[in-house]
């Protein structure tokens, strides 16, 4: 079999799977169709997705859900304004060996070592532990004790926000904001599709959904969005596209000079043409 009709059967294999997931994911999350879709382009491009939608939609289910689906590892972690860096990436404590009196460091993992992170209501916590958060989103690792520790791949950061309430909320930082690949909007859902959710969750009976995928065939799709080919004038214009934000720039639109103060990074080139070849796959193509 050429290299070409392998990255074809594993298309396949991607679209299959995403027809079987969402049948799973529709016994306890109805709805939202589109959130879904961006949540499976965010694993497949190794990217990190920024949540947002008020309170009662359903975040946290449709994060932990989508874990399961993958066979993933999931944590869930609630930000605070009391919450520091130690408490999401762990922590060095002293044990002592009672037979001997020896004593030395042992590193205790905090709830950052996990392959889908939930952040949730990431704004209620103060910048210093929002940027603990930086390290492990660019670089999948994170320095606790003078010493560099790997996380578990795959590793996911889905953070959530709610719009309606701001007082004793601290915004994002732009450093950090540009490191999520897609703001994801959850809106309230259709009337069928709230039916639907009030008939199936306030009856004793409760869904259980298989998985479909592992997190080792998850590394191997991820691989294989890599090694798809780019035509040149896709990734002429998704630069084009980018530039086009930036106000600095010759032959912008003038709108953009007026109301944009800074554009779109050289990453938002990036995640444009791996979002389009993940929504490739995702189709089978």
């Amino acid at each position: 079999m050429s290299q070409t009709e392998s990255t074809l059967e594993s298309a396949e294999i991607i679209r299959d799977g995403r027809e079987r997931m969402n049948k799973e994911l529709r016994k306890v999350f109805k709805g939202q169709t589109e959130a879904v879709d961006l949540f499976l382009m965010t694993i497949l491009a190794r990217g990190h997705c920024l949540i947002e939608g008020v309170p009662g939609l359903g975040k946290t289910l449709l994060v932990n859900t989508m874990a399961s689906l993958l066979k993933m590892q999931f944590h869930r972690i609630q930000f605070t304004p009391d919450l520091m860096p130690s408490d999401i990436i762990g922590t060095e404590v002293m044990e002592e060996d009672v037979s001997t009196g020896r004593r030395e460091a042992r590193f205790i993992r905090g709830p950052l070592f996990a392959n889908v992170i939930l952040a949730d209501e990431i704004n209620r916590t103060p910048p210093k532990t929002q940027a603990a958060l930086l390290e492990a989103m660019q670089e999948k690792h994170v320095t606790a004790g003078g010493e560099t520790r790997n996380l578990p791949l795959p590793f996911i950061v889905c953070a959530t926000q709610n719009p309606i309430e701001q007082e004793g909320t601290y915004p994002l930082p732009e450093a950090e904001l540009d490191r999520f690949m897609f703001k994801i909007i959850l809106d309230y859902p259709s009337a069928d599709d709230e039916y639907d959710v009030a008939a199936a969750t306030t009856v004793g009976k409760t869904e259980t959904v298989q998985p479909i995928f592992s997190g080792e065939e998850v590394l191997q799709f991820q691989d294989l969005l890599f090694e798809i080919p780019l035509s040149p004038h896709v990734i002429r214009y998704a630069v084009n596209l980018s530039r086009a934000t930036r106000p600095a720039q010759p032959d912008v639109p003038d709108f953009v000079r007026n109301w944009v103060e800074w554009g779109a990074s050289t990453r938002a080139v990036q995640n444009l043409l791996l979002g389009g070849k993940a929504h490739a796959l995702l189709q089978g193509r």
